[in-house]
Formats: C-alpha cells, sequence, structure tokens
C-alpha cells in the first residue's frame, strides 16, 4: 500500500513532514503546500527525497483526478477548498496516522486514547507506567509525536500508545484500536466541526471496528457518553468519580475492580479531574496486568505534563501557573477549580466564536482577568458584564507583568486562555514557553 502512487499532501507542519519522508521511500510522487514559511533545514530533507514542495494559500489549481490520495494535516477546515475539490474528483481524504496505520505490523497492540480533555495527561501516564513495567512502548499522535516517526522503532511486540484528537478522527478510515479511552466529552472545537453532534461522531470513530476481544474505557459520569455507546462492541469498562463501578474514586482511594490500588494522598497532581485521568491510566496497565507497586511508584512522582496547570515559580508569595493547553473554555474551567487561592487569570488568544459564559460559575475566586489577542476586546466585555476587573494587553509578556504588579502573597496567576494560539503562536507549546520565560524574567 501506498507505492507508485501520485500523494498531495495538505499542510506541512510535523505531521505533513513526517508522512512526506516515509512516502517518498516507497516510490511515491509528492506535492506538498502550505501558505506558512517552513523550517528551511525540512524542506531540504524533502527536496533531497524529490517532494515538491510548494508555498501557497489554497493550492487547488495543483488538485486534478490524477492524484491517488489527499493526506490532509488535521488543523485544516473541513471546508477548505482543495478540500471540497478532492471530494468533487472522488480522491481520497486521509491523514498522517492513517497511513502509518495501514504500514504497521499486524501484531502490534495499539492504545487510543481521546476526549474532550485530559488526553495528554492520560496518554502520558499510560506510556510512562507501561515503559517502568518494562515493555517496548511507544508514545505518539497528537502529544507531538507523528506516528509515521516512530514507523522505524516498532518491533513486532510494540505497544503503540497514541492520544488521538476529533481532528484527526474525522480523517481516520480503516485505523482500529486493541484498547480505546473516551476520558470525557463537551462542547468544544464547534468552530471546527459546525455541530457538536458531529463532533461527538467524530470522536465515536475510535471504537468503530471494536469487537469481543478489544476494550473501551468510559466515564461512567458522563451523559453524553453513556448515552452513545450502544453501538460499540468491545468489552467495556466503566471509571467514575462518584459511584461504584470498574474502576472507582471511593473516600480517599482509586479502586479496580474492587481493590485498592493506590490512596489518593499518594498522587502528586491533585483534583478530580485528574484522578479521572488516573483511573483511565489505571484501567489501561491492569489489562497488562502491570503491579500496584510500580503504579503507585509512578503516581507518587508523575508531577503532570507540560503546559497543563504546570507550576512554572513563586516570585514572592505570587504563584505562576502554565496552563496555555487549556485551548477552549472547558478546559480553563478545569483550571479554575483545582485552585482555593485567589486567581488572576489570563485568557486570550484565537477568537473562534467559543462563549466565555460557561466560565461564569467559576469566577467567585477570580480577583482580575488580564486578557489579550485577537479575542481580548471580546473577554473584556464579558468581564464586564460579570463585574470583574480587566485589563487588555497586546501580548503576553505584558500580562505577566501586569499581573505581577497586581499579585499578592498566595494569589495564583494563571495562564488559562481558553483559546487556540494561532494568532500570535506555531501552538499552545509556544504560546506556554513564552509565558513561563516571562515569568522567569520578573
Amino acid at each position: 500500500m501506498f507505492k507508485n502512487q501520485k500523494i498531495f499532501i495538505l499542510g506541512m507542519a510535523r505531521s505533513g513532514y513526517e508522512v512526506a519522508k516515509v512516502l517518498a521511500k516507497r516510490n511515491n510522487e509528492i506535492i506538498i503546500i502550505d501558505e506558512k514559511e517552513q523550517d528551511e533545514m525540512h524542506v531540504s530533507d524533502l527536496e533531497e527525497l524529490n517532494v515538491t514542495f510548494i508555498k501557497c494559500k489554497k493550492g487547488t489549481k495543483f488538485l486534478n483526478k490524477s492524484f491517488d490520495y489527499v493526506i490532509k494535516n488535521p488543523g485544516i477546515k473541513l471546508d477548505h477548498p482543495l478540500i471540497l475539490k478532492a471530494r468533487r474528483l472522488n480522491i481520497p481524504v486521509i491523514n498522517e496516522v492513517e497511513v502509518a496505520y495501514n504500514l504497521l505490523p499486524k501484531d502490534i497492540k495499539i492504545i487510543g486514547v481521546t476526549g474532550s480533555n485530559g488526553k495528554t495527561t492520560t496518554t502520558t501516564m499510560i506510556y510512562e507506567i507501561l515503559k517502568k513495567a518494562g515493555f517496548d512502548v511507544l508514545l505518539g499522535g497528537n502529544i507531538g509525536y507523528p506516528v509515521c516517526s516512530l514507523l522505524d522503532k516498532i518491533n513486532k511486540n510494540s505497544i503503540l500508545v497514541l492520544e488521538i484528537s476529533s481532528h484527526q478522527l474525522h480523517d481516520l478510515k480503516n485505523f482500529k484500536t486493541n484498547i480505546s479511552v473516551m476520558t470525557n466529552l463537551s462542547e468544544v472545537h464547534l468552530d471546527h466541526f459546525g455541530s457538536y453532534e458531529f463532533y461527538k461522531e467524530q470522536k465515536f470513530k475510535i471504537f468503530k471496528y471494536h469487537n469481543s476481544e478489544n476494550i473501551s474505557i468510559l466515564n461512567y459520569d458522563n451523559k453524553d457518553i453513556m448515552e452513545n455507546i450502544s453501538f460499540i462492541k468491545s468489552n467495556k469498562l466503566y471509571f467514575s468519580s462518584k459511584r461504584k463501578c470498574d474502576i472507582y474514586l471511593n473516600k480517599e482511594s482509586i479502586y479496580y475492580k474492587n481493590k485498592q490500588i493506590i490512596k489518593l494522598k499518594d498522587i502528586f497532581i491533585k483534583g478530580v479531574h485528574n484522578y479521572e485521568n488516573v483511573m483511565c491510566a489505571i484501567g489501561v496497565v491492569k489489562e497488562f496486568n502491570v503491579k500496584n507497586k510500580i503504579i503507585k511508584e509512578y503516581l507518587k512522582e508523575f508531577k503532570g505534563v507540560e503546559h497543563r496547570i504546570e507550576f512554572v515559580r513563586d516570585v514572592n508569595g505570587v504563584k505562576f501557573y502554565n496552563d496555555s493547553k487549556s485551548t477552549n473554555p472547558e478546559s480553563t474551567i478545569v483550571a479554575l477549580k483545582t485552585f482555593s487561592e485567589n486567581i488572576i487569570l489570563i485568557l486570550g488568544g484565537l477568537d473562534r466564536g467559543q462563549c466565555f459564559e460557561s466560565l461564569n460559575p467559576y469566577l467567585n475566586k477570580v480577583k482580575f482577568i488580564i486578557c489579550y489577542g485577537e479575542v481580548k476586546e471580546r473577554v473584556r466585555l464579558w468581564a464586564n458584564a460579570n463585574n470583574v476587573k480587566v485589563k487588555i494587553f497586546e501580548n503576553v509578556n505584558e500580562c505577566v507583568k501586569f499581573a505581577y504588579e497586581k499579585g499578592r502573597k498566595n494569589d495564583v496567576v494563571l495562564l488559562s486562555p481558553a483559546c487556540a494560539s494561532w494568532d500570535q503562536y506555531k501552538d499552545y507549546i509556544e504560546r506556554g514557553n513564552d509565558f513561563k520565560e516571562s515569568v522567569k524574567l520578573l
């Protein structure tokens, strides 16, 4: 498969670059386009492999019915002119994950993690616990490592742990997991999918090809999940922070099939949302018979993933936290619920028409809102309507300086933007790093 064909790649970034390298070595004719300037070394690498890179915005004039596939970067909108043209020409539109899946050895195990929030933390914990237990395990997907970049490292008994976003799931055709995790569901990415119903459809594709030999791990407390699982044919494991089920939180401990696994006091990361992520991870690793001792040792030390409620620094009693990965209001709610201290909240970024009203019930601890970026005027109007002090700035650095001026001992300064980063940054990682550098300069 994917040999001696003509392939059009829409969008470069990491996934486009990696899939182009893999396909170029299989005697395919490849064009890759992107509207942004790309890393010169990456462009040079691809040119040496006879891949044609074209910097342009739409690229429709380069696409014709002679192409066998269009490979789409997950972040590109579904109504992009080139995608619409591909459909008119009946050219299959897939993504990098689908390409890699079709080139994987058939006897490996694949664990897929999706959900509106908690994907990265859950995926990281699963990977690191299995690694600590001695398994041959690799980490990839939406977490930042394209699956194509892992192909040369995969052995016949490897376990592949993948974070899979709704954007990726939309363009998957044959992709199948052995174990799929759904952390939760809420109304996010509606600018991309148009409706919550269509977004949910994409999420549930992670269970599409499951059978009785597979495992699904599902949030028993999430109504939108529980109302849509009747089609899933795999063995279902449920987790809950509110009631007894397969994996549950009871008083001060987490239980798996009625056996205590770990006490909450022995888990470094705190908050119900994190305990739910831990339950997902336990559900997966127990399928590989990982011992409780290994799970406990890991969870005592795991301090969370970078850019997700990440403690940065205490400056004269003012504590700074980087939650740049919160790219929607639902994620920001999770962050706000984590703290009991007064919060100076930094919001802002790309204006995707997101609604900030869902934050209203969680503003009681917010003493000041500082906003920046494309969405700043809408945030200012919303804050004023809720009688919260607000100030607007052009960039994160200015926000950090002002937050420190307004901060008092034991206050928390929280960058939890509730917006994508693309108005000013390449991604949330670049934004989070900018925040951390600004804090270090105080």
